[in-house]
């Protein structure tokens, strides 16, 4: 969310912004915005002078009737009772102006970085960098559920006719693995520097809206009926929310922690032939990363961030490539984001296993994340990005890892958490 002060003042900036973001329907919501603080302002600045004529004249009616001038004091009581059901009237439409204002102003995207390339759609996102070769065997690679058959570890049929679509039963072998990955990206972040953490799996209202866009939420979040209660999409949320109403030191800063959660998705829309299976579904699991930091650090942790999945991914020999998210494929809160892309061999491209995000001060503001500084409190910035989601990681890590003869090699740095098992062998 902008500083409302900011768009009063630049509000040709923040227009053009919604251009780049091809969000044309939302430009008359700048003057909106402008006209409701206006309002808000001035009932405020009448209110306020109103309360400070009222206690003044109310001091004179013991005066007038101490000097028997009765009629007198009648008629300042008269207009002090005036001065009373203005303010009434005043106090009643304050806080319904400063709703309509917070509910506009949560809808105008932020400012997004000057380096975003601009774009519709996710089409034109741009390619950074490579890293890793990608390689296409010279033989035949199954479609990743009839990988995951070969070894009796996936269980499709079963989770519909208990849950339905877009849900699994993860078996043996490649349970074991999904388990395995978790596990050693929770001690490769460890090992960067974060604190480790397991977060509530649901979070209350005030908290979603305050860490996403309506259109983000109403597209992701189920809720728990008859509760205020969301169960969380990623663990991002719960983990920025951790820092809802909170000042924090500015010597205690950066905060980065890495969190594992179950993530609940809707996963709105029409899927293609490549989001059957493990791609597309409505629970997984993940390790999340996340950093609360002053302002003129976000640029810097930003890049750092997205690095941790690279090398993540390349320490399991999995290629790699970065991706440059366009304007129009920015979430409305975020200044910047980066995907991070695995190689897949058997569609011969990259697929998206990652995404991370600069949202600068606007989950702060909203959430009321403050820092005290030596000149005073200030919001703080935020950034999240994937570490691993084991259900994509997995497509990666069978196509990547698979043998002619069926049987899938187990990289060095996840045999320990495998216990030792350097090849999985089909059991079909």
């Amino acid at each position: 969310m902008l500083d409302i002060k900011f768009v009063r003042e630049n509000p040709d900036v923040v227009k053009e912004n919604i251009k780049k973001k091809f969000q044309d329907s939302k430009l008359p919501l700048v003057d909106e915005a402008i006209k409701l603080d206006a309002d808000f302002r001035a009932a405020k600045t009448r209110a306020d002078n109103l309360r400070a004529e009222k206690n003044k004249v109310s001091k004179q009616i013991g005066a007038l009737m101490a000097q028997g001038k009765k009629d007198e004091a009648e008629q300042v009581k008269q207009q002090v009772a005036n001065y009373a059901a203005e303010l009434a009237e005043l106090e009643k439409l304050e806080p319904e102006l400063e709703e309509k204002l917070k509910k506009v102003m949560m809808v105008i995207p932020n400012i997004i970085d000057d380096s975003v390339p601009v774009g519709k759609d996710d089409s034109e996102n741009v390619e950074i960098e490579k890293f890793g070769e990608p390689v296409v065997p010279d033989f035949e690679i199954p479609y990743h559920t009839e990988i995951m058959e070969k070894f009796c570890g996936i269980d499709l049929d079963s989770a519909r006719r208990v849950a339905g679509e877009g849900f699994y039963y993860l078996m043996g072998d490649i349970a074991r693995v999904h388990s395995a990955v978790i596990a050693y990206a929770r001690d490769f972040m460890i090992n960067r520097g974060f604190t480790y953490c397991v977060p509530p799996f649901m979070i209350r209202s005030n908290v979603v809206t305050g860490v996403m866009s309506f259109a983000e939420m109403d597209a992701m979040m189920y809720k728990i009926e008859g509760e205020d209660l969301y169960l969380i999409g990623t663990s991002e949320h719960s983990m920025i929310g951790k820092y809802i109403d909170t000042i924090i030191p500015e010597d205690s800063l950066p905060h980065c922690l890495t969190s594992y959660s179950p993530c609940f998705r809707k996963e709105k829309g029409a899927h293609g032939i490549e989001e059957r299976g493990v791609y597309r579904i409505h629970q997984f699991e993940k390790q999340e990363m996340i950093v609360v930091c002053k302002p003129e650090e976000s640029r810097i942790w930003f890049d750092k961030l997205w690095q941790n999945t690279v090398d993540l991914f390349r320490s399991l020999d999995i290629p790699v490539r970065t991706l440059e998210c366009c304007s129009g494929d920015l979430a409305d809160l975020k200044v910047k984001s980066i995907d991070v892309e695995a190689w897949s061999p058997r569609q011969k491209k990259y697929f998206e296993v990652g995404s991370c995000s600069n949202l600068s001060d606007a989950q702060a503001r909203r959430l009321k994340i403050r820092v005290d500084g030596k000149d005073g409190k200030y919001f703080a910035h935020t950034l999240n990005n994937t570490v691993v989601a084991p259900p994509r990681m997995l497509i990666a890590f069978l196509e990547n890892n698979l043998q002619a003869d069926g049987s899938v090699l187990i990289p060095k740095v996840l045999q320990p958490y495998m216990g030792g098992t350097e090849k999985l062998v089909p059991k079909k």
